[in-house]
């Protein structure tokens, strides 16, 4: 691929411009073929770029929006009044073939329902599905989703996902991807009819490298690639894990802030542990892709940093290179003509 081009809502977020703009100029050293469209208040973005001095920069192209989607927004409201919105410029560039990619911070009701509108869902596909890498035991990562795009989901739906899911994760891996579904129990007669059903189609799939249930406490384990969940379970989860992280690492800042030969030893005798607590930085993993749609769009944390939101374009410069959304839907023909025979 000689080059790319990512579009970027650069008013979403906490911090808008102020973050991603500089987070763009930071992804631009790091892939030389890509190029970015900055969608948002022309006057906001450039000021941010004159103060980076990059305010002639031959690979950023500013297209002016003067309308922006609140974070309070109702995804239907969105729907209905989006024309004109930085977000949804951003994703008609997909939609269109201007830009690769949609990369937003922004109201992530809004920007599911504004992808499924513009760009529509896959063949095959029921719902698109929220997806991030989490990180795991050896600093390896899993896959987990859906992480919120679905409340509720069917069997059907549950087997797309780890469909997607194995796909997205086989690009990173030496080897086919181990897929679980997340339950109350590892045994067999665990769960409800739903993951019953879902494991009696994963099982029959040689597509798939299904192995078993995983209780919530393996999430982080290394066990398995891709972890599938409804929505609910999959966003309460995700939450519950960052509440108890953060918690660890305040408490820890705490234990040892009290005096500097505290502050001294704890860096001498925790060294490791300090390498491994950056490693486990969530700002590495930022970035949740909308798997099933017909183009790319990713997800940053509203409150991103620069290097988080770095991170989220990354991810949807590999996903381009890698061209997810075609390998999704050449894998579920494969599957569903198994199926059907």
């Amino acid at each position: 691929m000689t080059g790319l081009t990512v579009a970027l809502d650069a008013m979403g977020g906490d911090f808008g411009p102020q973050v991603i703009v500089p987070a763009a100029v930071q992804a631009l050293l790091q892939y030389p073929e890509l190029k970015i469209k900055l969608y948002g208040d022309h006057s906001a973005i450039a000021a941010q770029l004159t103060l980076l001095n990059q305010h002639s920069h031959s690979r950023i192209s500013i297209i002016h929006s003067d309308l922006v989607i609140a974070d309070e927004t109702r995804p239907s409201h969105a729907l209905r009044r989006s024309q004109g919105t930085s977000m949804r410029m951003a994703l008609d560039a997909v939609s269109d073939g201007e830009a690769d990619a949609c990369v937003s911070a922004g109201n992530t009701g809004a920007l599911m329902a504004l992808s499924r509108y513009t760009l529509k869902q896959l063949p095959g596909v029921d719902r698109p599905a929220l997806v991030s890498a989490i990180p795991t035991h050896g600093l390896n990562k899993t896959w987990l989703l859906d992480l919120g795009a679905n409340v509720s989901c069917d069997a059907d739906t549950l087997f797309q996902f780890a469909v997607m899911g194995s796909v997205l994760a086989e690009q990173s891996l030496p080897s086919k991807p181990r897929v679980a579904l997340l339950n109350i129990g590892e045994e067999e007669i665990k769960g409800n009819d739903l993951v019953k059903r879902c494991a009696e189609m994963l099982s029959n799939s040689p597509d798939i490298h299904y192995i078993g249930y995983i209780e919530g406490d393996q999430l982080y384990a290394g066990k398995a690639d891709v972890i599938v969940c409804d929505g609910f379970v999959g966003n309460v989860s995700l939450k519950t894990s960052e509440g108890v992280a953060n918690l660890f690492i305040s408490s820890f800042k705490q234990a040892i802030s009290t005096n500097p030969m505290k502050r001294l030893l704890a860096k001498w005798l925790f060294s490791d542990l300090f390498v491994s607590l950056k490693k486990l930085n969530p700002d590495q993993y930022n970035g949740a892709s909308l798997l099933g749609l017909r183009g790319i769009v990713v997800k940053s944390h509203g409150r991103a940093d620069t290097a988080a939101f770095a991170n989220a374009i990354g991810e949807a410069v590999h996903e381009v290179k890698r061209q997810i959304p075609t390998k999704i839907s050449d894998r579920l023909e494969e599957v569903l003509l198994e199926r059907h025979y």
